[in-house]
């Protein structure tokens, strides 16, 4: 064996024992990124039924919010409704209102001049028996210097 020989044989063995040492890191690799890879399947496998699951919740709050909008415009419906109904009776109560002013005038009228001929009558009355007062209380005062 020469001295070349000798220089191959000792790099062929550095060669297998730098394989070796390199070989057991790359095993645990391979190792790892198989249990890597089964815990991206488990998480796969698991997300699925819940991302249909979510789905489904989705799909049944969307039904609920149609009903709702549903109902909703039933409600604006019915308030519209009740909007004219409103007004309806607004016009109504202002025509009664105009009704009872006029029935009322007309009435009143006639209820014044009673009211101002019963006073007048009054007045007069009382202005008659005041005059017949004021001349019995002459006459008296007459009488009282004839005699006196």
């Amino acid at each position: 064996m020469t001295w070349g020989g000798l220089a191959a044989l000792i790099a062929a063995l550095a060669f297998l024992v730098l394989v070796c040492v390199l070989a057991v890191p790359i095993l645990r690799l391979r190792h790892t990124i198989d249990a890597a890879t089964g815990a991206l399947r488990d998480a796969a496998d698991q997300t699925t039924p819940m991302l249909e699951r979510v789905n489904m919740t989705i799909d049944n709050v969307n039904v609920a919010l149609q009903q709702t909008h549903t109902t909703l415009d039933g409600v604006n419906m019915q308030l519209a409704r009740i909007d004219t109904i409103t007004e309806n009776v607004s016009h109504i109560s202002s025509n009664v209102a105009n009704l009872s002013t006029v029935v009322s005038a007309a009435a009143a009228n006639p209820l014044v001049k009673v009211a101002a001929f019963g006073y007048g009558v009054r007045k007069a009355a009382a202005n008659r028996r005041r005059e017949a007062d004021e001349a019995e209380v002459r006459e008296q005062i007459k009488q009282r210097r004839r005699r006196g």
